[in-house]
């Protein structure tokens, strides 16, 4: 067997955003500085992951909340899109690559959660295909730059998780969330809107298709800020919207929901919100996202 270390490519580098480093540097330091640290320091963020053209101005407004000088781990939580999965996986890889920088996998934790016989391992392939949790890189590299010798990640693929898998999963990671030092990253676009996907909900009383997704967004946001995950479960089963993070943000909220019974006080807030496009007419299409930080007091 050979000792060879794992690295994930930046397979999503000159598609998905620019793989060149000192354009990419330039284009986050851009959008950071249009956002304000508002509710820092924040302990979880919830980000998108399209490509940068279409929402690496919103993501900004989320990343601007991280602390670099106390966060010491960053937990990546993203959906899984191509592979069909039931539970959360892990990676082989050991590195991760960026333009910016290679991230380390924190293999302690790694070592601590395959114990738990909770998760499944992916292929460095499987990897490397999705894009739920390279989106979030560079941005990760480029917040935690200050520091960027003094922290490793922690990447977790999640599957289409049940309710009480995504409770279970919840409660097994909120003992990592109180702890100051770690930092998680939520991955998720909110409404893909229109025929290509598969989903054309539309409530005429607000207006232009547009605005009604944007209403539809925002009353799920609401519904996250309230950090209850039955509410937020079933908002999505009465409208389906088709928030592709809803597992990972499922998750979170049920490690709050943990938290909280042990008397934890933590607030969530939305500090920006996007459209890819603005969709008047049912052969449009967009997709919506959000940037929101949790804190804890």
């Amino acid at each position: 067997m050979s000792n060879r270390t794992v690295c994930r490519e930046a397979s999503h580098a000159g598609s998905w955003y620019t793989a060149s480093g000192s354009q990419l540097n330039a284009q986050l330091e851009g959008w950071l500085s249009q956002a304000q640290p508002t509710i820092s320091p924040a302990r979880a963020i919830i980000a998108p992951h399209a490509g940068y053209t279409y929402c690496g101005a919103c993501a900004a407004h989320a990343y601007k909340q991280i602390d670099p000088s106390i966060t010491r781990r960053v937990f990546i939580l993203g959906p899984s899109h191509h592979v069909p999965l039931s539970r959360c996986a892990l990676s082989p890889a050991e590195i991760y690559r960026t333009p910016l920088y290679d991230l380390r996998v924190d293999l302690n934790v790694y070592a601590d959660l395959w114990k738990t016989g909770m998760f499944e391992r992916m292929s460095l392939q499987t990897d490397e295909d999705e894009h739920s949790i390279e989106m979030h890189l560079p941005y990760t590299a480029k917040a935690m730059e200050s520091h960027k010798d003094e922290f490793s990640i922690v990447p977790v693929l999640v599957g289409a998780l049940s309710e009480s898998k995504e409770q279970e999963y919840g409660k097994l990671l909120s003992r990592y969330l109180a702890d100051p030092s770690n930092l998680f990253i939520i991955s998720s676009d909110f409404c893909h809107w229109g025929q290509r996907f598969r989903y054309t909900y539309y409530d005429e009383a607000q207006g232009e298709i547009h605005r009604s997704i944007e209403h539809l967004d925002k009353m799920g946001m609401s519904i996250i800020e309230t950090l209850d995950p039955m509410s937020f479960t079933n908002y999505l089963k009465k409208y389906h919207n088709t928030i592709c993070g809803r597992h990972p943000i499922g998750v979170l909220l049920n490690a709050v929901s943990e938290l909280r019974k042990s008397g934890a006080e933590m607030n969530l807030s939305f500090l920006n919100y996007a459209q890819s496009s603005q969709c008047r007419n049912w052969q449009d299409s967009s997709v919506s996202y959000a940037a929101g930080a949790l804190i804890v007091h």
